[in-house]
């Protein structure tokens, strides 16, 4: 068995083995390494960078104990896959229903979730979106605070579960499309900074990983091994790539080029085509340009404007960025040609903003009535049912659901829950929670 981490400027990293400390080698790229004649099946194990440990593997492909625990070995090739996503619609057949694991069901689990996929399958549903599963601090969070980028939620039945999890949406001729956080790291239980030069900046959010700085060249390949991990070992179908907006890359070739090319390149079966999608606020369609358009060739690429103009229509709210919607005009705007704000002055940025979508297949293009953030990211976190009554809610369900662009259901929106969808967090780090608090009231008022 075969162990590695990149650590280019320590002076000595050693293997932490429960009954004993195996000292690696390094080489002239800065990986260190160590081989243990035969080791087999699972192991704990962790690090120590220049007598600092023990830390989990940046890799680590599971956290048994949580972020600050020792990593443990998993044999992906002993998992008995009865599935595969062949049969799975294709992107441009797509409703996709996002989901949270940690609230979906009572349970909270992947072996809470297989239950009910009867019931999605039942809706017309052709896709599962995960919210993010990566190690994040706590047992209950969104996902987007995650630090074991490699690892799936301990609490949610890591490797193991989500595997399950799959396999059982491929039975069904379910997809899966994976959330996935590349522009940032979570706040606890981030050790990556103690190995290497993994972050160049910050975002609103945590310390944003270095893409185009020294050393860069092994972050973005950290990032891409990832995005191609979930897809070999979990058979995932597609990532939704959180936030590209947040991601800072002066390259030649940008990030979401090389991931893009990436996933399209990974093909385990003939068919099988996987997915790369965006989440953007920008109202840019540069993001699906084909390559020689000067895009980054992505699949498809949320768009937040049918919301905003249904929202602003139905609840008659003129706050932050609604201010910018609230005629019917702006929701047949939004059907028609996607982004309302297209080029044109946008009041609640003080600016002109975005570019027009024309020339782009308007299958290219996710769009939504709720989702996570748009209802979570609320003071109460209410649902639109709730703002605007459940006849309002079906309206707007069915124009999403009937626009020509890629729909998206938000987990409870086909039976207008009432329960509020709140951001919530579970730090060990009382002060952190503190701090995040703080933060998201600051948010909130703005």
């Amino acid at each position: 068995m075969r162990f590695a981490v990149w650590a280019p400027y320590a002076g000595r990293v050693d293997l932490l083995l429960r009954d004993r400390t195996v000292p690696m080698s390094r080489d002239d790229g800065g990986c260190w390494s160590a081989d243990l004649a035969g080791a087999s099946g699972e192991a704990d194990y962790a690090f120590s960078v220049d007598g600092s440990g023990p830390l989990p593997d940046p890799r680590s492909p599971w956290q048994p104990s949580g972020v600050h625990g020792w990593s443990r070995t998993v044999d992906h090739a002993a998992f008995a896959w009865q599935h595969d996503g062949r049969q799975v619609a294709s992107l441009r057949e797509a409703v996709l229903y996002e989901l949270h694991v940690g609230t979906f069901t009572p349970e909270g689990t992947f072996e809470g979730a297989i239950r009910r996929l009867d019931h999605l399958r039942g809706l017309g549903i052709t896709h599962v979106e995960l919210m993010p599963v990566a190690e994040f601090s706590g047992a209950r969070g969104w996902g987007y605070d995650g630090v074991d980028l490699y690892a799936p939620h301990h609490v949610y039945g890591g490797p193991e579960g989500l595997k399950r999890f799959v396999d059982a949406c491929h039975g069904r001729g379910l997809g899966v499309i994976l959330d996935v956080v590349y522009n940032h790291l979570g706040p606890e239980g981030n050790y990556l900074g103690r190995f290497g030069p993994y972050f160049g900046g910050r975002t609103p959010w945590g310390e944003a990983f270095n893409f185009d700085g020294p050393d860069s060249d092994a972050v973005r390949r950290f990032l891409i091994e990832n995005a191609l991990m979930w897809l070999r070992d979990y058979r995932i179908d597609g990532l939704r790539i959180d936030a590209v907006h947040a991601i800072r890359d002066a390259s030649a070739v940008h990030f979401l080029e090389e991931l893009g090319a990436a996933v399209h390149g990974f093909e385990e079966e003939p068919g099988w085509r996987r997915a790369a999608i965006a989440e953007s606020a920008l109202n840019d369609p540069r993001f699906v340009w084909d390559l020689e358009r000067g895009g980054y060739g992505l699949d498809a690429v949320w768009s937040d404007d049918l919301h905003y103009a249904l929202h602003a229509l139905l609840t008659g709210e003129r706050s932050g960025r609604y201010v910018d919607y609230g005629a019917l005009a702006d929701v047949a705007k939004a059907i028609r040609d996607v982004y309302v704000l297209d080029g044109a002055y946008s009041r609640s940025r003080r600016r002109r903003f975005g570019r027009p979508a024309a020339g782009v297949p308007r299958r290219r293009f996710v769009t939504f009535s709720q989702n996570h953030d748009m209802v979570g990211n609320r003071p109460q976190g209410e649902r639109l049912g709730r703002l605007a009554g459940i006849g309002a809610a079906k309206v707007a369900a069915a124009i999403v659901l009937m626009a020509p662009t890629v729909p998206l259901l938000f987990q409870g929106e086909e039976w207008a829950a009432a329960a509020p969808f709140l951001y919530f967090t579970d730090h060990a780090d009382p002060g952190l929670g503190s701090r995040v608090w703080e933060g998201r009231r600051r948010d909130l008022a703005g």
